[in-house]
């Protein structure tokens, strides 16, 4: 039977020096990535984002913009791993310097976009920066790298 993970992904704007939170991840998906987790049974999704951004940055974030979902689908089992996207620019607290996750970094988009990527994020960057995608599905298998990314 296919197995469905559900987690989200937060890209936070400091509007003021103009630049966004990325971590530079050392666990799975390594490079760097928004803030973002897996989604606990018992919980909203946009309640497990608030609370993922917390474990991993700190930081307390409020008033989230849902931007849209990203999917995979493993097409060698049917696995989906899907992923809800949202960004935000109030936040408060302390930054974590790192976490078991990886360093917290904050860098503006030009930089992000010049910057090691991690499951293609800059091809997601559009999703996250209203440029009309509310969809991106990818298919891949386990022996090939992600080819396509269909937006819709």
């Amino acid at each position: 039977m296919p197995k469905v993970i559900l987690t989200n992904m937060v890209m936070i704007e400091d509007r003021k020096n103009n630049k966004v939170l990325v971590q530079d991840r050392i666990k799975s998906y390594k490079g760097y990535s928004f803030p973002g987790g897996h989604v606990k049974g018992d919980e909203s999704f946009y309640d497990s984002a608030v609370r993922e951004v917390k474990e991993e940055t700190g930081l307390d974030v409020s008033n989230l913009s849902f931007c849209g979902i990203i999917h995979w689908l493993n097409k060698t089992n049917e696995d989906r791993y899907i992923v809800f996207l949202y960004k935000t620019h109030e936040f408060k607290g302390t930054l974590l310097e790192k976490s078991e996750e990886g360093r917290n970094i904050w860098i503006s988009l030009d930089e992000l976009v010049n910057s090691p990527f991690t499951n293609n994020l800059v091809d997601y960057l559009p999703m996250f920066l209203d440029k009309g995608y509310g969809e991106a599905f990818a298919p891949y298998t386990i022996e090939d790298e992600i080819e396509n990314v269909f937006f819709k």
